[in-house]
């Protein structure tokens, strides 16, 4: 599914180690879910929308899921 997490990332100086740290999965996690080699949870993703302050809709892409 298509993400904006790393541009949201960036506007608030955020590395992919601390949005890991503050959502409570490892850096790889991410980086995987950034590159779209992995769909989040809905759990996860509510805790990656509330880490930058977004509601999900504006970080993924619901559009584009199959």
């Amino acid at each position: 599914m298509k993400n904006y997490i790393k541009m949201y990332r960036a506007e608030k100086s955020l590395t992919q180690k601390e949005l890991a740290q503050m959502t409570g999965v490892s850096r790889q996690a991410i980086i995987a879910i950034e590159n779209e080699k992995h769909d989040p949870s809905l759990k996860l993703a509510g805790r990656i929308a509330k880490a930058l302050e977004k509601p999900i809709d504006t970080i993924f892409d619901l559009d584009d899921i199959d």
